[in-house]
């Protein structure tokens, strides 16, 4: 059945102007997901619809498309979906992730290796509808692991990654591929497409009749699913487990981008972190998403000034790349972590600093930190504000001191001024 599919089911290597939402859904074609559950939610909502034109036109075949009434049903059905040992894919945004809660935490208790895409919007109220990761952010618990995208092509490819990595038998966890609402989901850029061919050989083989090697639906090899387990039982070591692989697959992810530069030429560092001009910087920004893209002019102006000043693209926030953060801070004298998100009441306000800070936590001379925050729900960032941060962190390297318009020790760049 799989190879008839796989004759039928062709791509050719080509080049595309489409919007992020329509890369999102050309990696799941390129992945044969072989079920799509679908709720729509903006800004996701071209995720599904394209995949639905795919499916409708027969570019899909075999593949099974879920209308349900929910978002929490949309991840109950992937559940059983991926259950019976077929590779699954979904998307959804900010308020929609939220009501799949309850079921987040049963796709990884479960250990399936379900891939989401996430086109990131702020939470409400008031209602937002526009790029901010605290959506995505907000999940850190829930045992998936977590990636961010800064352009349309890393969509593509992290999706392509994304499957290599929870599909292997050593790991077995979902994932969650996020980017910015509207920034990349509804705006228009040239990828590349990759022929079907190489990306069927850069992915594990599609689950046989068997399924996965943990849990399976089949009358020969009758098992128990979901069943109660007492205190004096396994639960304690289940839980265990999954921290155990979500550190393990740190080495899964870097030798999945390895393979993938190897095989499609593009270099997404090693996988965790991607680095941009910092082999001779004092001074860095560490930070994610489409903002990170844009970084990278502001950095190449800020250097135009006489100023050594570097970027570290954080790529995964689960797991999280503790080793490389610290070796970070090791090297540059300041650095600043720009959130584009909230944590309410924790150390810092924003969840990536926070996180960085316990990195750092009793390791001797490092950087000194300075936790931001900005565009948050959509709110727009110009290069020339990016500047002014670098060199925030600039003067906080001449001058040793602090900004003095901090709150709770955090910098809110680019509020208004509300008397």
């Amino acid at each position: 059945m799989v190879s008839d599919i796989k004759k039928e089911f062709l791509q050719n290597k080509e080049n595309k102007i489409i919007k992020g939402n329509e890369a999102a859904a050309y990696a799941a074609k390129s992945s044969r997901v072989q079920v799509i559950s679908a709720y729509p939610i903006t800004p996701q909502t071209t995720v599904v619809e394209k995949l639905s034109e795919f499916v409708d036109q027969g570019l899909m075949p075999g593949t099974q498309y879920i209308k349900v009434e929910s978002e929490h049903s949309v991840m109950a059905s992937m559940v059983g979906a991926s259950m019976t040992g077929t590779r699954t894919f979904t998307a959804t945004s900010g308020q929609g992730l939220f009501y799949m809660n309850e079921m987040l935490h049963w796709v990884a208790g479960t250990r399936l290796p379900i891939v989401m895409a996430i086109a990131s919007r702020g939470p409400a109220p008031p209602w937002n509808i526009w790029a901010d990761f605290t959506d995505v952010l907000s999940q850190r618990d829930t045992g998936w692991i977590t990636s961010f995208c800064a352009t349309h092509q890393e969509i593509y490819d992290e999706i392509l990654m994304s499957y290599k990595v929870c599909e292997d038998h050593d790991i077995l966890l979902p994932k969650f591929v996020a980017y910015g609402g509207f920034i990349l989901s509804h705006t228009s850029k040239p990828i590349i497409i990759e022929e079907q061919a190489l990306v069927d050989e850069y992915l594990p083989p599609l689950p046989d009749e068997k399924g996965w090697p943990h849990i399976f639906i089949d009358p020969e090899r009758p098992m128990m699913f979901g069943n109660l387990i007492m205190p004096s039982g396994f639960y304690y070591e289940f839980r265990m487990k999954i921290h155990e692989t979500m550190m393990r697959a740190k080495e899964k992810i870097m030798i999945a981008a390895k393979q993938f530069e190897r095989m499609f030429g593009r270099n997404y560092g090693n996988g965790l972190i991607q680095n941009y001009k910092m082999d001779d910087a004092d001074v860095a920004m560490l930070i994610y998403g489409d903002l990170a893209f844009q970084m990278e002019e502001a950095v190449d102006q800020v250097r135009e000034e006489g100023y050594k000043i570097g970027m570290v693209k954080l790529r995964h926030f689960r797991p999280f790349p503790v080793e490389e953060i610290i070796e970070i801070a090791k090297k540059v004298q300041v650095l600043g972590v720009m959130d584009r998100g909230t944590a309410f009441g924790s150390p810092t306000g924003g969840p990536i600093s926070s996180e960085v800070k316990t990195a750092l936590h009793n390791t001797e001379k490092t950087a000194k930190i300075l936790p931001m925050i900005s565009g948050l729900g959509g709110r727009e960032v110009t290069i020339d504000q990016q500047k002014d941060q670098l060199k925030i962190l600039i003067k906080m390297n001449e001058t040793g001191e602090l900004p003095k318009d901090l709150l709770y020790g955090t910098l809110w760049h680019g509020k208004l001024e509300v008397k």
